[in-house]
Parts: C-alpha cells; sequence; structure tokens
C-alpha cells in the first residue's frame, strides 16, 4: 500500500477529452422440463469436470444456459471437479464448459434427464488459441510496454479504453498504418482524442504489439505452469454468476439500479429505452424515453451526425437512481434534461437544464435531492423534486483556456451545425477539459465529485455550494463511493489502481488492483456495501468483478463467464448479491453479441429458503458453498 497526502498533479497533455467530442458521446430444444417460474421449485444440474485420463479439473466454469433471450447460470467445478447448479428456473437448452488451459466444450440440448451431465475436456496445447482465451487486459499490457512515458500511457488508457475493452479479440487485430489512422480519427470524433505525437506513433505500436509472432510468445511464455491459470480461491469456487440478455444487438444498458422491490433497471443509450428485469421470473418490460422533438444526436447534433442502424438516440439515457418514492430518475446526456418515470403510471416527466451541458452520474441526498455531474460543461447539477429548485452549479476550472472553453460551449454547439468542428478537433492537438464525473454524498451530506481529466475531486456544501478541490496522486479517478465511516473510495481508471480519501486527513491510501498482469486493469466503477464496508470493483479490463476487505486488506477475484464483459457501474440487492452491466461499445464486440445484465452471488445458494420471508434474515446460515453435494452424493 502506498500512502501520500493530497499533493498537485502531474500535466495532463493529451489526457482529455475536448468539448466538441464530448458533445459526441450520444453515442432450442429443451430436455430438463421447468417446474415453476421460482429458482427453488426447479431442477438442478450436476456432474463432474475431467480430463480423458479421469482426472478431475478444478476451477471451470460450468455454464447452464435457456433458450433466447438467454437466462445463463454458471458455477465452478470444485477440487474433486464435482459442480453442482443451483435449482434452475429454466429449461436447459446448452451448457459450456470453460477453462483456460482446455478446450470449451459446447453442448447444444444435452441428455440431462437423470440431472447430471460429465464434461471430459481436452487440454489446449495451440499457443495461439491458449493466447485467445486470455481476457484483454493481457494483450493491452503488450501495448502499454511500448508507451514509454508515464504520462501518455495513462493517456491511451482513458481515451482509447473508455468505451470498450482495449486488447479484446476485435481491436487487437494488424491492420495497415493509414487504416489505423483512420480509425484513431473516428474514434477522435466520437471522443476518444489523443495527442498528436501519440496518435501518430500508435499505428505501429499497435501492429508491433498485437502481430502474432510477437504477442503469442509472451502471452504463453508459461503456459505449462500451474500459476499460470490458477485455481480460484474456495470462496470463488462457491460463487454463482448469473446472465440475463437484456435489449437487442445494438443495445447498451450502460448503467443499472436494483429498485427497491427486486427487479434490475437499465438505461439503454442507443435506443433511448428503459428497460425492467424481473431476477424471480426473467420477465423483461421495455419503456420508450420520449424524445422531446430533439433530432438524432440530441442537443448535440451537428454537421457530422449521420444516423446508424445500430442506434437511434435522440437523448441518450445514461445514468439511473431510485427516489424515497421508488421512482426512478434518469440522466438524459444528449437530450441535456432529468427524466423521472413514474412506477405506479409508467409515465416520464422531463426537466430541462437550465445551463451546462451532459448530465451524467446522479445520486439521492438525504433530503431527497438529486446531485448530478455535468460532464461537459464542468458542473454539478442539484434537483430538489419537492420544490422544483434546480441549480448548475459551475466547479473550479485549472485554466484559462479551459475556463474559456467551458463558457463559450453554446456557441460552438450552433456553430458545429454548419462547421465540422469535430473532425478538426480530433486531427489536432486536443484541448484539455476537466470532465466531471463521478459524484457520491457523504454520511455528513456533503457532495463529492471526481474531475476524471484533471485528477482531482472536490467537495461541495451542500447548502451553500462553496467547493473545495482536492488533487489526486493518480491519474483517472472515475466513479467514486463511501463507506459507512465517511471514507471515501475511488478507482484510478488509469493506473490499476484502488485509493480512499479520509475528508477528516486529507490523506490518500493507495492499493495496486491484483489484476494480472500487474498494471493492466481499467475499473470503471466501484461502489461499498455499506452494511459489511466490503468495497466491490469493476473488473473493466478482465472480465472480472474484484472484491476488497479494508480491514484485512485482502483481495478476491471473481472471474466472469462472458468474454469481453465490460462493467461501469455496480449495485446491490437486499440479499448483498452484487449486480452490474456488460455495456461494452460497440455491442458486436461482446461475446455473443447481445448485452447482458449479471448478478454475482459470492455466498452460493442454499437448497430453499426457511424461516423469514425477509431475505436478509437468513443470509448468516447460507455459508459459501452449503449448497454443494458432499463426495458421493
Amino acid at each position: 500500500m502506498d500512502r501520500s497526502s493530497f499533493a498537485p498533479s502531474a500535466s495532463k497533455r493529451g489526457t482529455a477529452r475536448g468539448w466538441v467530442l464530448l458533445a459526441g458521446l450520444t453515442l432450442c430444444i429443451t430436455v430438463v422440463p421447468a417446474l415453476g417460474s421460482r429458482a427453488s421449485e426447479g431442477p438442478r444440474l450436476a456432474g463432474r469436470v475431467l480430463d480423458a485420463e479421469g482426472g478431475a479439473i478444478a476451477g471451470t466454469m460450468v455454464s447452464i444456459e435457456s433458450a433466447v433471450p438467454v437466462h445463463r447460470i454458471t458455477v465452478f467445478s470444485q477440487a474433486d471437479g464435482r459442480y453442482q447448479s443451483p435449482p434452475l428456473p429454466f429449461a436447459i437448452h446448452q451448457v459450456r464448459a470453460r477453462r483456460i488451459g482446455w478446450k470449451d466444450l459446447v453442448v447444444v440440448s444435452p441428455d440431462t434427464a437423470n440431472g447430471r451431465f460429465d464434461f471430459i475436456l481436452t487440454p489446449e496445447r495451440d499457443p495461439a488459441a491458449v493466447a485467445a482465451q486470455l481476457p484483454a487486459n493481457h494483450w493491452l499490457k503488450l501495448v502499454l510496454d511500448r508507451i514509454e512515458d508515464e504520462e501518455e500511457r495513462a493517456e491511451f488508457v482513458l481515451q482509447c479504453g473508455f468505451c470498450h475493452q482495449q486488447g479484446n479479440l476485435l481491436t487487437r487485430v494488424q491492420r495497415d498504418e493509414e487504416e489505423w489512422s483512420k480509425i484513431i480519427s473516428l474514434m477522435g470524433r466520437k471522443g476518444g482524442m489523443l495527442s498528436r505525437g501519440l496518435r501518430e506513433r500508435l499505428p505501429v505500436i499497435f501492429n508491433e504489439a498485437y502481430a502474432p509472432e510477437h504477442a503469442v510468445p509472451v502471452l504463453t511464455a508459461h503456459m505449462d505452469d500451474p500459476d499460470f491459470a490458477p485455481v480460484p480461491e474456495p470462496e470463488v469456487l462457491a460463487a454463482i454468476i448469473e446472465e440475463w440478455d437484456l435489449g437487442g444487438p445494438g443495445s447498451m444498458q450502460h448503467d443499472v439500479m436494483m429498485h427497491p422491490d427486486g427487479s434490475l433497471w437499465g438505461v439503454d443509450g442507443p435506443f433511448d429505452q428503459l428497460h425492467r428485469l424481473d431476477p424471480a421470473t426473467s420477465e423483461r418490460r421495455s419503456f420508450k424515453i420520449p424524445d422531446a422533438g430533439l433530432p438524432l444526436g440530441g442537443v448535440f447534433a451537428n454537421k457530422s451526425t449521420a444516423p446508424t442502424a445500430s442506434s437511434n438516440s435522440r437523448v441518450g439515457p445514461h445514468s439511473l437512481q431510485t427516489d424515497p418514492e421508488g421512482n426512478i430518475w434518469i440522466t438524459l446526456a444528449s437530450g441535456n434534461m432529468l427524466a423521472r418515470f413514474d412506477i405506479e403510471t409508467e409515465e416520464f416527466t422531463l426537466h430541462k437544464l437550465k445551463r451546462g451541458f451532459y448530465p451524467h452520474t446522479l445520486r439521492f441526498d438525504q433530503r431527497g435531492r438529486v446531485w448530478y455531474t455535468i460532464s461537459a460543461s464542468n458542473h454539478v447539477g442539484m434537483f430538489d423534486p419537492a420544490t422544483g429548485e434546480h441549480h448548475e452549479i459551475r466547479l473550479p476550472s485549472r485554466t484559462l483556456e479551459q475556463a474559456f472553453i467551458v463558457r463559450t460551449m453554446p456557441f460552438f454547439l450552433w456553430l458545429g451545425r454548419y462547421v465540422d468542428l469535430r473532425g478538426e478537433v480530433a486531427d489536432g492537438d486536443p484541448v484539455v477539459l476537466p470532465v466531471p464525473y463521478g459524484i457520491d454524498v457523504a454520511p455528513d451530506g456533503s457532495v463529492w465529485f471526481s474531475q476524471l481529466n484533471e485528477n482531482r475531486i472536490g467537495k461541495m456544501d451542500p447548502d451553500t455550494f462553496d467547493i473545495e478541490i482536492f488533487d489526486t496522486p493518480f491519474p483517472g479517478p472515475r466513479r467514486l463511493r463511501f463507506d459507512s465511516k465517511g471514507l471515501l473510495w475511488i478507482p484510478s481508471f488509469s493506473a490499476s489502481k484502488l485509493a480512499r480519501f479520509d475528508p477528516a486527513t486529507g490523506v490518500f491510501d493507495e492499493w495496486d488492483l491484483p489484476t494480472k498482469p500487474h498494471g493492466s486493469e481499467t475499473p470503471y466503477a466501484l461502489h461499498v456495501d455499506r452494511r459489511t464496508d466490503t468495497v466491490w470493483i469493476c473488473g473493466t479490463a478482465s472480465d472480472s468483478i474484484i472484491r476488497f476487505e479494508p480491514e484485512t486488506e485482502r483481495w478476491v477475484v471473481y472471474p466472469l463467464p462472458t468474454r469481453v464483459t465490460y462493467t461501469r457501474d455496480i449495485d446491490f440487492d437486499a440479499e448483498g448479491r452484487i449486480w452490474t452491466s456488460n455495456s461494452n461499445g460497440p455491442t458486436w464486440q461482446i461475446e455473443g453479441g447481445v448485452p447482458r445484465v449479471l448478478r454475482l452471488d459470492p455466498r452460493g445458494a442454499a437448497p430453499a429458503r426457511t424461516g423469514s420471508s425477509d431475505p436478509r434474515s437468513d443470509r448468516a446460515a447460507q455459508q459459501p458453498g452449503n449448497w454443494m453435494e458432499q463426495p458421493g452424493g
């Protein structure tokens, strides 16, 4: 653990998105009969995962899934190779066994008439195939190792990884330098702007790093060692991961949240929809968000806005939260509005921003007021639903140039309707803007936010709107959260770190994330379960969710079963299970090509509920793995 008092951050050369591009971010055959809609009434599936000689293969992810729309349940094989599912609420369409170093085994319409299915796996001896099994962060590290300057590495991670994994199967390809340059320019138009020097060198860096003759030997140098893909810890082997398709092939569930009634809700940016999932029945519903008469691209529509077959976005829903009455509030980033969805009438009410552009992340305070970051124009907003009071508070800029641009943004948005400003900015040297990003409310009611590109966090008095700014000793502070003790936890997206800030002392604590290879993780967000103060972190580059216990400084890494699982926010249900969404953009890069929401139950599952109907009352009795069959069972 590194420990330091806050100090001025290093230069932010090339780490920003310019205002123009921020504005542009608008962007079966069944064999087991289901016995009922409740999971506790369904059948189970059990078996073993073995090699050809009958040896147990521990740590295999065994995924059991329904027909479309897919509901998939994944469990892990134990030390003796045994696995067992929880009760299944669907008829089995397909099963799959996956373990790095072994060939995937997928069986459609498996013979599970007796409730059992064994997998016999074949070792994967082709180094190129083994390298392809590794999560994207392993490939990302090959690129980072070729960028010597620390600030440029942080710039690359921030700008080339804020929408999708860098290094996944569909990005780690060989292209001629002209083709790479075209793609980098296109990404600049979409918001991922790079400084001119790095942009010009990047095509060569990509081709050298991703060249199979270089990448495969480096990535698989120790593929025969036991530690190359070690068996996860016992508590990981006890976990259950569930995934549900939500939306269509062009959808992206940017953020999700759990409602007090147990349902999950997500916002679909490309199609301006609010989605609802009932986890108990897998029922899915969608609600179209009003477009307020806006064109494609919303208030950011400009000369270079072009319709696409995969998007119909006019208001661009981004983040969502539940108010004290159970209604849902949404930031409409490209619509420049807040939306309230009444869960009883299923009607939307829209509230336009008076000033500022690109409402981003929102949280509620103890008085029921909405606080939200406004990313493009460097504001924090406050809206009081009870009184209609609405304020957009300007945050400090570091330079006069920044202050000028954010204040003249309305003019440049108007000018962009007639002049291709995005192309000019993307192909030049970008202007550094602060970009207010994450926000949270402390137990004492103060409001805290991050300025992603300025490497700063800030505190706002909720009554006077007075602001105090703190430089972070790490780059890329993203979505931050408080624990029950009033300590602020912050992910460093660009430096693969977890940080904690004590507002009382002004001291930062830092930990390197445990993802291997070290320095290759891009933690987009985190959340703290205030019942235990356990910190849960998005393993956005590594297809994982990471757990940190502050008291013992212990890490646990939970691998996820879908390749290219790009997670952006985390929430908890009443039982302490972890929920998030796979919102890689574009969606077609995700394995299977459909966005999914997922639930991680770190405790495993009990055979059936007993006692109180309150799901929290019997939580202590459900120890990890207590559902697993005993040997010989």
